[in-house]
């Protein structure tokens, strides 16, 4: 793949990730993106995550499985998001950023102990994909309107997660030829392909 080749799948992976995500992405995650940021190397058994202790990267790799199981395609633990996260929290996101994510996942533990009397990690499959769920709705719940503009906060942690868990998915190889379909361009053309003969959306 070359350099021009690669920068145009990454572009088209954040329109994409923004069209799921139902709106605009942010900076960070877009330069971290297009400077070609990954940390996904299979089979590498001693990786430590930078950004995060050790139980937090693992709590990483199991909340973007739930966001993206393993089926008849890889999960997101399969390719690795939850070094990309870790990278991208590392090198392209700011303290603030950091910290907030950081005890987004502590609350998340705490909201654990508090419905099941253990940590999330020690939760079954259910109630930890109850867990996320609730905070899924409160992450993208629509907004209050207020009478004055407050100044403009830091979006919720568990949004960050879950865009910096799509994008490092969809930039995997497995995410782009397996999850979504792909075709080499240039390639033969087709003008008019019967949807249940392509089946699944299309990555390029």
């Amino acid at each position: 793949m070359t350099a021009s080749r690669g920068l145009i799948d990454r572009r088209e992976a954040l329109r994409r990730t923004a069209l799921l995500l139902g709106g605009a992405l942010s900076a960070p995650a877009i330069a971290g993106v297009l400077a070609g940021c990954d940390d996904r190397r299979a089979g590498t058994s001693d990786w430590k995550p930078r950004a995060f202790s050790s139980s937090q990267g693992e709590m990483l790799a199991t909340i973007a499985e739930q966001i993206i199981p393993a089926t008849n395609t890889p999960g997101a633990r399969d390719v690795g998001v939850h070094r990309f996260i870790d990278v991208m929290m590392a090198d392209y996101y700011g303290a603030a950023e950091r910290e907030q994510f950081v005890a987004g996942l502590s609350d998340l533990d705490a909201r654990a102990r508090r419905a099941h009397a253990h940590a999330f990690l020690r939760c079954s499959d259910s109630e930890q994909r109850a867990l996320i769920t609730a905070l899924d709705t409160e992450a993208f719940a629509p907004p209050a309107t207020p009478t004055v503009p407050p100044p403009r906060p830091l979006p919720p942690w568990f949004r960050t997660m879950k865009e910096l868990t799509l994008l490092g998915y969809y930039t995997s190889e497995a995410g782009a030829t397996k999850e979504l379909r792909y075709e080499g361009v240039p390639g033969k053309y087709e003008g008019c392909i019967p949807f249940a003969r392509v089946g699944r959306t299309w990555a390029t």
